[in-house]
């Protein structure tokens, strides 16, 4: 019989699957959905084969379950697209839609607690680095993902490099994206180090009791 915690991870797996299924019917662009959907298959993919080796937390599972959510939606209708965007725009008068700026703050305030955990716990980081270490990292990607996005969008036709890099006529859109994503990194690690200087100490075998099974 299944434990609790293989069922909650099973549990965001499928619904992380069910989420791209509905975002493969008849999305706003066909092949952009295709090429914006590689990496993070990939990503599920290594989470899934490393799972016994480098354990997470069932919070880092979730927060990582929440951002491929929304990147995946942001994939089907093509960010500049997003109806909830749209909204946005409308409603406060921003001249663009800013799901996509949405998605990069979510980067880095969602994912930035398993790359915490990943240096902490696996890599036995401590002290000040623990909260260096993953902004550090989420402003790293952050800037390769931006590299990525220009080489397939000189690599492909031009229409669809530029829906892919989905800077909406933003001629600083990468760097808002990745400023976006490094606030996000900068306000988890304030709230983990808040959060933390509040409780107190913790024990060590507390602290490692959060990601076993």
């Amino acid at each position: 019989m299944l434990s609790r915690n293989r069922l909650l991870l099973i549990a965001l797996l499928f619904w992380y699957v069910a989420v791209s299924i509905w975002t493969a019917q008849s999305p706003a662009d066909p092949q952009f959905w295709q090429l914006a959907s590689i990496l993070p298959t990939v990503f599920v993919l290594v989470l899934i084969v490393t799972h016994r080796a480098l354990p997470l937390s069932h919070a880092s599972y979730a927060l990582i379950t929440v951002f491929l959510t929304l990147h995946t939606i942001g994939v089907h209708y093509t960010y500049a697209q997003v109806p909830a965007g749209l909204w946005m725009e409308q409603a406060l008068q921003l001249g663009r839609n800013h799901f996509d700026r949405v998605v990069h703050f979510s980067f880095g305030f969602l994912l930035v607690y398993p790359m915490e955990e990943l240096f902490r716990l696996g890599a036995g980081v401590r002290g000040w680095l623990v909260y260096y270490l993953p902004v550090m990292t989420v402003l790293g990607l952050s800037g390769l993902w931006e590299i990525i996005e220009s080489w397939v969008a000189s690599a492909v036709h031009p229409e669809l490099g530029i829906t892919y890099l989905g800077s909406q006529g933003d001629v600083w859109d990468a760097q808002q994206d990745m400023a976006a994503a490094l606030y996000g990194a900068l306000l988890c690690v304030t709230m983990i180090a808040t959060a933390r200087a509040m409780r107190g100490p913790q024990p060590a075998c507390e602290a490692e009791a959060v990601v076993s099974e």
